[in-house]
């Protein structure tokens, strides 16, 4: 008897030894980068008020090789991050659409990804739907990441096993009452063609102007998800995948498979992200589209 009860006194000290130190495991990877959260916090918030002064007082556009538009303004948003991030961390490398891509990055062991403002068009046209989006990568995943919309002064941010945060405040994304009507993110040209025949009549369409503010957008709960099938950058998602995740989402590329970040080729084919508190009958048919609608694409 005495035994037994010493073999039950050791079990339940190790299931407490145990949970303690996974606990502990958490907190700590947690706290692990939150220097590079900080730094990154203060560079994202100073070149979006670069990106609003330049808005109100004027910018230069130019059409790029691929005949998208780039502004004085993403350039000015690029030094700021590039500056500030590569100052604070200089060991990682750089990723970034507005900088000649530098292989080296390759063989860092950390990276950061950036999009100094996804939406270029939106930011032209003095739409409230352009971002700053700004991921750290360690070993292929994102550890840390910003999405902030100086427009409306909203900053996500999120670290590995830390959940998500709105300008400093814990957001869990809100369930779905069953008069509400679903809403996906859409680029209007997918919407046009009709690309999506599953979801006609599911959901309402929300136009995309900007990939990675409609990945924040999911992660906060505002709406349930997100589908395109065109090709899109890591730059674009980075940021918004960390974010999603750390709500309790999932994302993942067009042909339904993981993302990884900093390839010798940094895009994907397609991005399909699904809310924590989307419907199951809807998640299961984005989940449909990652299986057959890479078919519809070739």
């Amino acid at each position: 008897m005495v035994l037994v009860r010493r073999f039950a006194i050791q079990v339940k000290f190790t299931r407490r030894t145990f949970l303690f130190f996974c606990l502990q495991a958490c907190y700590s990877a947690s706290m692990l980068w939150h220097d590079e959260l900080d730094v990154l916090t203060v560079a994202i918030r100073a070149a979006g008020k670069e990106a609003l002064r330049m808005a109100v007082d004027g910018f230069d556009t130019v059409q790029k090789a691929d005949h998208s538009p780039v502004t004085s303004a993403d350039l000015a948003v690029n030094q700021i991050l590039q500056a500030q991030l590569q100052s604070a961390f200089p060991d990682d490398g750089w990723l970034s659409e507005e900088s000649p891509d530098d292989l080296d990055r390759l063989q860092r062991t950390r990276v950061w990804v950036v999009d100094p403002i996804d939406g270029t068009k939106a930011f032209i046209k003095g739409e409230p739907e352009f971002c700053i989006s700004v991921a750290l990568i360690e070993r292929g995943r994102p550890i840390v990441a910003a999405i902030f919309n100086p427009s409306v002064d909203e900053l996500y941010t999120a670290i590995r096993g830390g959940g998500l945060y709105l300008n400093a405040e814990s957001v869990t994304p809100p369930a779905i009452h069953g008069d509400q009507k679903s809403v996906i993110a859409m680029s209007p040209w997918e919407q046009q063609i009709g690309r999506f025949p599953p979801l006609d009549g599911m959901v309402g369409i929300r136009p995309m102007r900007s990939i990675a503010w409609a990945l924040a957008l999911t992660a906060g709960g505002h709406i349930q998800g997100l589908a395109t099938l065109e090709p899109e950058n890591e730059w674009d998602v980075a940021a918004g995948a960390l974010l999603i995740e750390e709500s309790g989402g999932s994302v993942c590329d067009g042909s339904g498979r993981a993302l990884t970040f900093n390839q010798a080729k940094p895009r994907y084919q397609g991005t399909i992200a699904i809310s924590a508190r989307c419907p199951e009958s809807l998640g299961q048919r984005l989940t449909l589209l990652t299986q057959v609608g890479m078919d519809r694409v070739e």
